[in-house]
């Protein structure tokens, strides 16, 4: 299926794609001065992806074709692509069968996309530990709610098992077991959009703490709020699991605010 091409009654040739002053036909894409046209290009293709006029597994036009109903050049439509990959909207092969096809969304790798950029985000003065643990304290406790209204029993079990993981030799702090409870949490609510806003920050959180300045009895205390939240959303108790997830959260706030135990880079310890 080709793209589909947006009306204009411009007949200016495209900026910044090698000054030609051929006029645009009125059927090719209008490109504005003020963003580079692969962008352009790349928006168009992107809204035409996300709003299903190219679906899953669908071979994009070569890039002689785009670059003809763009009315930009092939270099311009290769940029494009790559932004597009980038963001595994599409996926390139090569060979007699190959070329750019739509990928089926995977919410998984938007998850890694994000978190990864809040990671380098973490490191600048633009985004602080405080602006993490405030979103956090917004998402999850309305999450626990929710989780308590629709919990099954499949629900259940997979909340009282995180709550009650044992902890991995490798990670006497139990510190990935007690994010993976808040994760799980955010699962149970069975809305995909609050999972991928809270997992990229417990995916920073869990990369930025330095577990070994923390106090057993403190991982301890953890145990104890992740089987109290727990029990409340077992019971279907939604107002006394947001309260108890809030209650837990700003008790955390301290935990990581501590002089020394935050890190600008990863850890592993």
């Amino acid at each position: 299926m080709a793209p589909t091409r947006p009306s204009s009654s411009s007949s200016t040739a495209p900026a910044g794609d090698g000054g030609s002053s051929r006029a645009t036909p009125a059927a090719r894409l209008r490109v504005q001065r003020v963003r580079p046209a692969y962008r352009q290009v790349a928006d168009e293709l992107r809204a035409q992806i996300v709003g299903g006029s190219l679906g899953a597994g669908e071979r994009l036009p070569n890039e002689a074709d785009l670059s003809h109903a763009f009315g930009v050049s092939r270099s311009t439509v290769r940029e494009a692509l790559r932004v597009l990959a980038s963001q595994h909207l599409i996926e390139t092969t090569r060979g007699v069968q190959g070329g750019s096809f739509v990928a089926a969304p995977d919410p998984s790798r938007v998850v890694e996309d994000v978190g990864g950029a809040l990671g380098v985000l973490v490191m600048t003065p633009q985004l602080r530990l405080h602006d993490l643990l405030e979103a956090r304290l917004m998402l999850e406790p309305s999450a626990a709610r929710l989780a308590a209204q629709r919990a099954d029993a499949d629900t259940v079990e997979a909340i009282r098992e995180a709550a009650g993981a044992p902890r991995d030799l490798r990670d006497p702090s139990g510190f990935v077991g007690h994010l993976d409870f808040h994760t799980t949490v955010l699962m149970s609510t069975g809305n995909l959009m609050i999972t991928m806003m809270g997992q990229p920050v417990n995916d920073v959180l869990r990369t930025r703490l330095r577990r070994v300045g923390v106090e057993a009895a403190e991982w301890d205390r953890v145990d104890e709020w992740h089987r109290v939240i727990a029990d409340h959303i077992a019971a279907g108790e939604g107002a006394a699991a947001e309260e108890a997830m809030r209650d837990h959260l700003i008790a955390l706030r301290s935990l990581y605010e501590r002089d020394g135990l935050w890190t600008d880079g990863p850890t592993d310890t």
